[in-house]
């Protein structure tokens, strides 16, 4: 991994070592439900005072990196921090030329309409606690997945171009902590509540400065100007998904 990640960006070795993270915490979560659930226990978030102590890193990790994402930091990558007027550079044209909301509608509405049969069954208690934990976890993991390696999202709604190009980057968070919208506690709640909060603030800024988001109107989302190159891998990918079709 070293030699792969020489040269890259502070951002790109970053989502390395979260993609890392993210795992060992869904591994070690799965093991844990699973031996729980051998011996006749459940994985559950109970009251604060009562929480089990290994909770509480997870959620800061998660709490931190979601309030992170309110700054442009070096730890992001140009998709995510477009909507910044820090991060926008003219490039002389004005008219933003993007397929700005069809893509990010179908896929709400696809996200949505699954998240709540999950939802809905976690309510009918088909689903417990920690399935619904599990499924968020699964999700963390699968966010950096689809930055690093590749993104289905891309190819099959959004039709971007790469992660900057991302109409719906920074709706990473609450696509994520989706699973815990109906788990009454602080932890849960004050994750979605300030993924919430960055999703209203990434909305606001899309339809207020569109030009932000577009790359023929913001020269930060060319190639010439990306510093991550993140997408070579995906488009590698892609490729060879491309050949296997023909």
């Amino acid at each position: 991994m070293k030699k792969g990640l020489k040269g890259s960006s502070v951002a790109t070795k970053y989502h390395y070592f979260n993609l890392i993270v993210r795992s060992v915490i869904f591994i070690t979560a799965i093991i844990f439900y699973v031996s729980k659930k051998m011996n006749g226990e459940t994985m559950e978030l109970i009251a604060f005072g009562s929480t089990p102590w290994y909770v509480v890193p997870v959620w800061l990790f998660f709490l931190v990196e979601v309030s992170l994402r309110f700054f442009p930091t070096k730890l992001d990558t140009t998709g995510s921090k477009k909507h910044f007027k820090s991060q926008y550079v003219p490039t002389g044209k004005t008219e933003p030329k993007h397929k700005f909301w069809k893509g990010a509608a179908v896929f709400a509405t696809v996200w949505i309409s699954v998240n709540l049969i999950f939802n809905l069954l976690y309510l009918f208690k088909v689903f417990d606690q920690g399935i619904m934990i599990l499924i968020m976890l699964f999700y963390s993991v699968s966010d950096m997945i689809c930055v690093l390696v590749y993104c289905p999202i891309q190819r099959l709604f959004i039709k971007n171009k790469c992660c900057a190009d991302c109409r719906i980057y920074n709706w990473d968070f609450a696509m994520m902590f989706s699973p815990l919208v109906f788990i009454p506690h602080v932890f849960t709640w004050s994750l979605v509540a300030l993924a919430l909060i960055l999703l209203v603030k990434w909305e606001y800024t899309a339809r207020k400065h569109t030009e932000r988001f577009c790359v023929n109107t913001n020269a930060c989302l060319t190639c010439k100007n990306c510093s991550e190159k993140s997408c070579s891998k995906r488009n590698k990918n892609i490729k060879a998904e491309n050949k296997v079709k023909v």
